[in-house]
This record gives structure tokens, sequence and C-alpha cells, in this order.
């Protein structure tokens, strides 16, 4: 679908004012693109990821090789979306141009886009080429979907909603049959 001013408003999910390096733990979630179930299924309560899913957990963990200030926290990979939190913890004054060997400082959204293109470039590289499949399609959605955990209360929450989440995929909106 082409893009139309009058039907297409496109308006930001973000808080405004917020600074999206400021230290926290940030709930993210990732939906592949049209919602097609992409990493596997969901079997017995347990997701049974494919090697399209393994990708994506594997560099899920390579971020905090790319930016030393996060960690990565809980995460389940379900069929069609990826949900996880990571924690960003930027030294503070860390200016790029005074000490050019400091390590990438991270922001949700660079954090978000290195993960989205790594596992993106693999998808088309190894997956997709190695099953002769069509490279037009896109693995992501264009945005994706962040909370500002708050308290350790929604942390909790939100690791609980994560941990449970197999279990409620045909419950679940993305579900796609």
């Amino acid at each position: 679908m082409e893009y139309n001013p009058d039907i297409h408003h496109r308006h930001t999910i973000r808080l405004y004012g917020y600074d999206y390096s400021t230290e926290a733990c940030y709930f993210i979630t990732i939906c592949t693109q049209e919602k097609k179930c992409l990493f596997e299924r969901i079997e017995d309560g347990m997701m049974q990821m494919n090697e399209i899913g393994k990708m994506v957990e594997k560099w899920y963990f390579e971020l905090e090789q790319k930016f030393p200030s996060l960690m990565c926290l809980d995460y389940v990979i379900m069929p069609n979306h990826f949900h996880c939190i990571i924690h960003i913890d930027n030294p503070v004054g860390a200016d790029l141009c005074v000490r050019p060997d400091t390590p990438s400082v991270a922001s949700l959204s660079k954090v978000v886009q290195w993960l989205k293109t790594m596992t993106t470039n693999e998808y088309y590289r190894e997956i997709k080429l190695k099953h002769c499949a069509s490279v037009k399609d896109k693995l992501w959605q264009r945005n994706y979907y962040e909370h500002i955990i708050r308290n350790a209360r929604e942390y909790d929450e939100i690791c609980n909603y994560i941990r449970t989440n197999p279990n409620r995929w045909c419950d679940d909106e993305m579900f796609v049959k």
C-alpha cells in the first residue's frame, strides 16, 4: 500500500521529552512483518524455535558486546514477535568527542536499530538465500513497542508476562491461525 497522508497519520509512540539513553529498564516488543510466524510455533506451552528464531536469540545476546552499558534481561521469542527487557546504564558524561575510544552509548532506538539490522542481514544472507526464498520479504515491522519500567512491581509483572507468554499464545492478540 502506498503512503497516503490523508489516511496514514504517523505519530510517535515515544514519551515526549524523555531521553531513551537514560539509565532504566525497558520492555520492548518487536513484531515480524505482517505478523508472519517466522520463528516457528508454540507446542504444549513451549516455544519450538527454528533457525530464524535461534538467530534472533543469538543477536539479542550480542547486544551486550556492542553496547557494554546494556544488560540483556528476560526475553521470549514467540512465533511472530519478540519480547525482551534490557537495562541501559550509560556512564555519566560520556562524550564521544572528548573520548573517541568510549564504546557506543546505548539509546533505545540505537539498540533496536542495531538488533533489527543484524538480524535482517543474517536473515537475508543465511536463511533466505540458503533456502532460495524470495528476498523481497522483510523480517521486521517498521516500528517497535517500548515501555519504561518504573518500579520493581512493574518489573516483576512484565517478567511474569514474558515467562508465561507461550502459555497464552492462543489468546494472544498477535496469534495468527
